[in-house]
């Protein structure tokens, strides 16, 4: 084996494990992670209907929207409850684990009142408060 080859192994062990190094540390605070997929027709009418408002919402600034590509088999990150293997996925994160989860996207309406759901009674810690736990409301 040259060295070449070697170090090419070895920085792309690395690039691999980069995400799973970071993944706790960008997840201690809320956040709903999209899980999409190129050519995914649901995820763009998803796009189009909510991805331009949704940071501009209650629930945007509660917990900002991340987007992770699904691989062929699933996609696994620390925290999830079990991989996803459907796009779109949106798993809502608090404290880098998995408090809920919407499979699939039937439209702004459902979304909107499934994520109302998931965020009903939901405990998040307010750094606005010194770390105090807030209960979160949605309208």
């Amino acid at each position: 084996m040259s060295i070449r080859s070697l170090l090419h192994g070895m920085y792309a062990a690395a690039c691999l494990a980069l995400p799973a190094v970071l993944w706790p540390a960008a997840a201690s605070a809320a956040e709903l992670v999209m899980f999409t997929r190129d050519g995914c027709p649901w995820c763009a009418r998803f796009e189009r209907e909510v991805g331009p408002i949704y940071p501009r919402t209650a629930e945007g600034r509660l917990a900002p929207l991340r987007r992770v590509e699904v691989v062929a088999g699933g996609t696994s990150l620390p925290g999830l409850r079990e991989p996803v293997v459907a796009a779109p996925s949106f798993v809502l994160f608090d404290g880098g684990r998995e408090i809920g989860r919407i499979t699939g996207y039937q439209g702004d309406d459902a979304f909107w009142g499934l994520l109302g759901k998931m965020l009903a009674g939901a405990t998040f810690l307010d750094k606005r408060t010194g770390g105090a736990a807030a209960m979160v409301t949605t309208q």
